[in-house]
């Protein structure tokens, strides 16, 4: 192994893959976690190659051909190590182009991944690819490290609450120097495709000649924002009819359309705030989900969760999304201390609650990792292949925290 080899950073999460080298501000690749093969597709890791392509390449080959699509993780969580054995085969050899022996690996995981999951890992890490070292690491802990780049935080804290939410699912975890509060994590049913999803409906609803998934998440990304109050955010509509806007959509066959983009703009992202709108099935708006995983974690470091919020993650980078949450979880909490006063007779000295917004927060969670693991403390915490040789794969049930300081 080369001594000045980078370490490989891997974030595979449900809707998206992020590969890079640590020390990068990005990563190098982004694409699809999405396997699609041909024939008798992935069978066990033993057999024969099979056809197959990932990311980009595999949402294209599914399109009208012999190819089955298939999506290895699903809400966080790997269900198909076949294929993700695939799935990270391609990556390291096809994408980054480097011989896995060559370099340390800190691959990500959700908060509470089954150890089982991790031993699993391990095995196809360092029994498959024979990789020099590998360090898993929770999201949160990265997303925060993350946060470290805004103007707004003061040194390298590793308290705080993350909201990270990307394609598939949104969790609310409190973190609490460096180490998850398992008992009060939340998970929220609403994501990025949930507001794809809530867009194309609207679309279809009024009659759009354009509402494949393609143009509702273009719209999304391009149009969408955050309002403070959606009361009055109709009337300025109504009032300013420039606030309409077209959206030109590329077909299949060549052609264009023009689409028309109007209430969803904010109506989409709303649905965090007012679930209510687009499902009867979930009815908790994201700020009191915030509130409720503070309050359900020990009252000694409620102070620092109210105030290192950090958000991450391509959901959360609607315009104002961080202004709005701010204010509504300070009203649930400046409500709370107003009745306490009001119950006890004493004063509160209050609260401050500040949700963090960042240049890095789109892909936090691999600039956190690529951060840490650029460090030159990051090799003695990453297990080796003599390590897993000698130990077994229970040795990845737990790492060591990192010191950052």
């Amino acid at each position: 192994m080369s001594l000045h080899a980078p370490a490989v950073v891997m974030d595979n999460g449900t809707g998206l893959t992020k590969l890079g080298f640590a020390g990068n501000d990005s990563p190098s690749f982004v694409f699809p976690t999405a396997i699609a093969t041909s024939g008798g597709g992935v069978s066990n890791r033993r057999s024969t190659m099979p056809n197959y392509v990932i990311g980009d390449e595999a949402i294209a080959k599914a399109d009208g051909s012999n190819y089955a699509l298939s999506y290895p993780i699903r809400h966080g969580m790997i269900e198909n190590w076949d294929q993700m054995e695939r799935f990270w085969e391609s990556s390291i050899f096809k994408y980054l182009r480097c011989e896995p022996e060559d370099h340390r690996f800190l691959l990500t995981e959700p908060p509470l991944n089954a150890p089982e999951n991790r031993e699993m890992t391990a095995e196809i890490m360092f029994e498959t690819f024979n990789c020099a070292g590998l360090y898993i690491a929770v999201q949160a802990v990265l997303a925060l490290a993350a946060s470290w780049t805004s103007s707004k935080v003061v040194g390298q804290p590793l308290t705080g609450t993350v909201i990270d939410s990307g394609d598939g699912v949104t969790h609310v975890i409190a973190v609490a120097e460096g180490y998850v509060i398992g008992s009060s994590i939340k998970h929220i049913p609403i994501a990025g495709r949930d507001i794809t999803s809530f867009i194309q409906g609207m679309l279809r609803d009024r009659g759009e000649a354009e509402t494949s998934l393609r143009t509702a998440e273009r719209i999304k990304q391009e149009y969408c924002y955050v309002s403070p109050n959606i009361v009055n955010e109709f009337k300025r509509f109504d009032q300013e009819p420039d606030r309409f806007k077209k959206y030109v959509a590329e077909l299949a066959n060549g052609r264009s359309v023009k689409v028309d983009v109007g209430y969803e703009r904010f109506m989409a992202p709303e649905i965090f705030f007012s679930p209510e709108i687009a499902t009867s099935d979930y009815l908790t708006p994201l700020p009191e989900v915030v509130d409720t995983v503070v309050q359900g974690s020990p009252m000694d470091v409620r102070k620092g969760l109210y105030k290192n919020i950090v958000l991450s993650g391509g959901s959360t980078m609607f315009k104002d999304f961080g202004r709005r949450l701010q204010r509504d979880i300070k009203k649930l909490v400046d409500e709370r201390i107003h009745k306490s006063e009001r119950l006890t007779g004493g004063k509160s000295s209050g609260v401050e609650v500040q949700v963090i917004s960042h240049k890095r927060q789109r892909n936090a969670v691999w600039f956190g990792g690529s951060l840490l693991a650029q460090t030159p403390e990051f090799k003695n915490y990453c297990y080796t292949k003599q390590d897993y040789d000698e130990y077994g794969p229970g040795i990845v049930r737990q790492f060591s925290l990192f010191n950052v300081n």
